[in-house]
Formats: structure tokens, C-alpha cells, sequence
């Protein structure tokens, strides 16, 4: 290096680190104050400490962000990646870093085209859902007992709900404030009318309120967590949110809309002086009918007496038939009496005497009596002939059977003569023929002269027996 690029390089300022970020940051932040930065929302990062860390970029460039604290309840809506915003703060820089960044205090979205292209999202996600469907819409209650109201704790808006149902129908009140614009508020929104429908004691209708204001103060009302709420609410709920051509998307999920909050009020009770001059009007149509009533029921009683006949005088006409047949009754019964002695008398004489009738039923049974005692007699002569008659055929009979017997027993003593070794000397064997006579045959020596014998004893029981059997069969039959 020459001498002459020392000496100058000696005019020009010697700074530190600090000095230059020093100098840097405070030119920044005067020479640009306070500025509105328009972006995206990019690199959103949420940490425990409360704090927001974000960039903000365009198609040229991008801006680091954040969010103290402090600010996020302030700041006017929910960041979130990729919603265009309009960024409120001043520039400053971290020297540490040698970077430079924009301190946030207010955000707003950029223009209403991209707030109404974000609802339009939305509402067409919970149209496909059915939570606009009108099936879903409940009745009011005609005459609730508690009022449930959603709305800031301080304005107008509560007052005017107040006054109103204490003019028409004097009824309770139970109010949950919350936060009706900027960041937390529909968050608060929604968990009051969830802690609505949870209550032990909850109210007959609920209704959800908040003045007039920009879209992006309404913004709250577009919010989906506010709307699913409404949407599950067991409460029949009422929106009446910002004026009357103010439309937001929880008049589309409610029950009913109103146009104001006052109008929520009016819809919510009725007037009591138009239902004490209804209440008037009916008892007078009602006490003019039970009038024409009874005026029209008297005319058909009055008619209808007219029509009847005289009844005393029916009775007095009775009275005196009642008499005369009476009378006629009296005169007829003996003459009537007499006539049937008459015919009793005439019917007498025809008949025969009982003396009479008697004989000829005695008569009568005479002949047949007989006639049955000789036949009973022939009969029993019949019997004693046959008796006898059969008296002989047993005698008979029995004669036969001796002879039998006399005659078995000499063939037996004849077949006892014989002797079983002579017979078998002979080379005979005793047999019987097919009638049971007794024969002799060659016995069969092939056998060694063994020869069986043949003979049936009890021939002769069973003859006699058969014998005795038919002489019986006889006798019987005799």
C-alpha cells in the first residue's frame, strides 16, 4: 500500500459494531415512524411466550414481522398464512442480527374483496354441510320465562335489549359479555353459547347482539367457530348483528334473523298490551257467541213448547178411558163366566161315566191276559218234553260209553298177553297204523335185533275222554 492511500484512508470515520447497528436503527426508525405495510401472511409461528413471529411478502420482496405480547389482543383480527393483511406498526432493527423487522401493532385485512372472497369460502363449505338447510330452523318460544343474551357488556346494544323486553313483556335477563370485535372475540362468542346450552337452568331463547360497524368489526360473526356453535346450540337463538343491511354468516346458521337489536327484542317477547287487547277482543267474540247461542237455544225451546200438545189435558182424557173400560170390565166378567159354565156343562153330558170307561178297559185286558197265560203254559210243556227227551239221550249216551270202556279194556288185557320178548323173538315190532290200531312189521336186524316199541297207552284216556266230551256237547244242545 502506498503512502498516499494511508494518509487517505485517514479522513474517513472509524465506527464500532454498535455504533454503525446504532446508527442504522435509529435512522430507520426516523426515518419511516410509523407505516402501513400491505402482504401476505407467510411464516406464522405462535410461541409459548405469547409472541408472533411472521413475514410479510409481495412479488418483489418480503418484510420480517412481529407481534409483541401485549399487541395480540389489540390487533384487530387472527393472523393466519395466506390472508393478505394491511400491517400497522413501525420499522426497527435487531442489530444482533443485522437484520430489520417490522413491529406490529394493528392488522386489518387488505380490502374488502378478499374478506368477502373468505366468507364466500366459508359459506359454501356450510351450505354443502346443511347448517343453512331450513329444516334445522326451531320455533320460538310464544312467551319465554329467561332471555339469554350474547353481546358486549358495555353500549348501547345491551340497553336498548333491555329496555325493549321490559316494555313489551317484562321477562329475566341473564347476560354473558364478551368481546364483540377484534382478536379473541369470536372465540369468546362461541364459548357463550356453548356455556348457554350446558347450564342447568338454561334460557327459553338466546339471542346474539352487536352494533353496526365496518366488515371487518363484523368479521367475528363470519367466524367458523362461532358458527358451528350457533349451529349445535340446544337454544332456539336469535342474530340481530350490526344494522339492517348488515348480513354476516350467523343470521344464515340462527334460528331467526333481526335487523337490529332492538328488533331481536321485539321477536323475542311479545307486547303485553297487544295480547291484554287480543285477550279483550276474544272474550268479547266469546261472549257474543255464548249470547247468540243461547238467544238460538231459547227460540228452539220456545218452539218446540209450542208444538207439544196439552199435557194435562192428554192425562184427564187417559184418566177417563181408563174408567170406562174399567166400568165395561166389570158388566163383561159375568156373563163371560156364565158362558163357560155353560159349555163345561154341555161338554159333561157328552162324556161317558167313569163306571163305564172302567168295564170296558177291564174287558178289554181280559181277553189278551188269557190268551198270554195259555201260551206261557205250552211253552213250559214244550220244555219239560225236551228236558225229558234229552234226560234219554244222556241215558244213552252213557250206556255207549260203558260199552266203549269194556271193550278198551279187553284189547288191553289182550296187548298185555303178549309179551315184549316174544314179539322181539319174532323179529317183529308192535306199531300203529294211521287209525291207532296196533300191527306188527319186519323190524330192521340191520340193528342188531334192536327194535323200538311202539305204543300209546293213553289211546285209550283219550278216546274215553273224547267220548265223555261229545256226550256233553249233546246234553247241551238237547
Amino acid at each position: 500500500m502506498s503512502e498516499s492511500d494511508d494518509a487517505g484512508s485517514g479522513n474517513v470515520p472509524e465506527y464500532s459494531v454498535s455504533e454503525i447497528s446504532g446508527a442504522i436503527k435509529k435512522t430507520l426508525e426516523t426515518g419511516f415512524g410509523r407505516v402501513r405495510v400491505r402482504g401476505e401472511i407467510t411464516e406464522l409461528k405462535r410461541y409459548p411466550s405469547g409472541h408472533v413471529y411472521l413475514s410479510l411478502k409481495d412479488q418483489g420482496g418480503k418484510i420480517a414481522g412481529v407481534i409483541w405480547r401485549g399487541s395480540v389482543s389489540r390487533l384487530g383480527l387472527a393472523p393466519e398464512n395466506g390472508i393478505e393483511v394491511i400491517a400497522t406498526g413501525r420499522v426497527s432493527a435487531y442489530g444482533e442480527r443485522s437484520s430489520y423487522q417490522l413491529v406490529i401493532d394493528r392488522m386489518s385485512f387488505a380490502g374488502e374483496g378478499a374478506l368477502l372472497a373468505r366468507i364466500e369460502k366459508l359459506r359454501q363449505k356450510l351450505l354443502a354441510e346443511g347448517l343453512f338447510d331450513a329444516e334445522r330452523k326451531r320455533a320460538l318460544p310464544f312467551l319465554p320465562e329467561l332471555v339469554g343474551v350474547v353481546t358486549s357488556g358495555q353500549g348501547a346494544v345491551l340497553h336498548d335489549i333491555r329496555t325493549t323486553i321490559a316494555r313489551r313483556f317484562p321477562r329475566s335477563v341473564l347476560v354473558w359479555p364478551v368481546a364483540v370485535q377484534g382478536e379473541g372475540a369470536a372465540a369468546q362468542i362461541a364459548a357463550a353459547i356453548d356455556g348457554f346450552g350446558q347450564l342447568t337452568r338454561r334460557p327459553d331463547v338466546l339471542i346474539v347482539a352487536r352494533g353496526g360497524g365496518s366488515l371487518e368489526d363484523l368479521m367475528a360473526f363470519n367466524d367458523e367457530r362461532v358458527l358451528r356453535a350457533v349451529a349445535a346450540c340446544p337454544i332456539p337463538l336469535i342474530s340481530a348483528v350490526g344494522h339492517e343491511t348488515d348480513t354476516t354468516l350467523i343470521d344464515f346458521v340462527s334460528d331467526r334473523r333481526a335487523p337490529t337489536p332492538t328488533a331481536a327484542a321485539e321477536m323475542a317477547v311479545p307486547l303485553r298490551s297487544e295480547m291484554l287487547a287480543d285477550l279483550a277482543h276474544r272474550n268479547a267474540r266469546l261472549a257474543g257467541a255464548l249470547s247468540r247461542q243461547m238467544q238460538q237455544a231459547r227460540a228452539r225451546y220456545e218452539r218446540t213448547v209450542s208444538q207439544m200438545p196439552d199435557l194435562p189435558m192428554l192425562l184427564g182424557q187417559a184418566r177417563m178411558r181408563l174408567d170406562d173400560r174399567a166400568q165395561r170390565l166389570a158388566f163383561a166378567l159375568p156373563v163371560v163366566a156364565e158362558r163357560a159354565r155353560a159349555r163345561l156343562v154341555q161338554v159333561e153330558r157328552r162324556l161317558p161315566s167313569p163306571e163305564l170307561v172302567i168295564a170296558r178297559r177291564r174287558q178289554a185286558l181280559t181277553g189278551p191276559s188269557g190268551a198270554l197265560t195259555a201260551a206261557i203254559d205250552a211253552a213250559v210243556q214244550r220244555q219239560h218234553a225236551r228236558a225229558a227227551r234229552a234226560r234219554l239221550s244222556v241215558e244213552a249216551v252213557l250206556g255207549q260209553i260203558r260199552l266203549q270202556r269194556a271193550r278198551l279194556d279187553g284189547m288191553a288185557g289182550q296187548l298185555e298177553a303178549v309179551s315184549p320178548q316174544a314179539v322181539l323173538a319174532r323179529g317183529y315190532a308192535l306199531v300203529q297204523d294211521g287209525a291207532g290200531k296196533p300191527i306188527a312189521r319186519a323190524a330192521d336186524r340191520s340193528q342188531g335185533g334192536r327194535i323200538m316199541l311202539q305204543f300209546v297207552d293213553g289211546q285209550r284216556s283219550a278216546r274215553l275222554d273224547r267220548l265223555s266230551a261229545e256226550t256233553a256237547q249233546s246234553a247241551l244242545d238237547l
